[in-house]
């Protein structure tokens, strides 16, 4: 699983669909990197990978103080999968290679 580097990332909120750039960086299991968009930056939290499974968190604080949730796979060279937001419930994000 080729993980390490940046992602143009989409996720669908009730808001629209929100980009930013996700950079990832694997060391053994676990998955440290941040996440920067027009709102600001982000540090991944609790970032782990669990077989081909993806985990990471990232707490945001505009427009609204809210902690991300994202589960996800790489498949065929994209990320993929599922971010809780908060109280909003559960939505997608995709990433491609920046």
């Amino acid at each position: 699983m080729a993980i390490d580097g940046k992602w143009n990332l989409v996720i669908k909120t009730p808001m629209g669909e929100q980009t930013g750039v996700l950079t990832l960086k694997q060391e053994g299991d676990t998955l440290t990197g941040d996440m920067t968009g027009p709102s600001g930056s982000a540090p991944i939290e609790n970032g782990k990978v669990e077989g081909e499974k993806l985990i990471w968190h990232a707490k945001v604080t505009s427009p609204m103080p809210i902690t991300l949730e994202f589960e996800g796979l790489e498949e065929a060279g994209n990320i993929a999968g599922n971010v809780k937001l908060g109280a909003f419930g559960t939505s997608t994000f995709s990433g491609t290679p920046a």
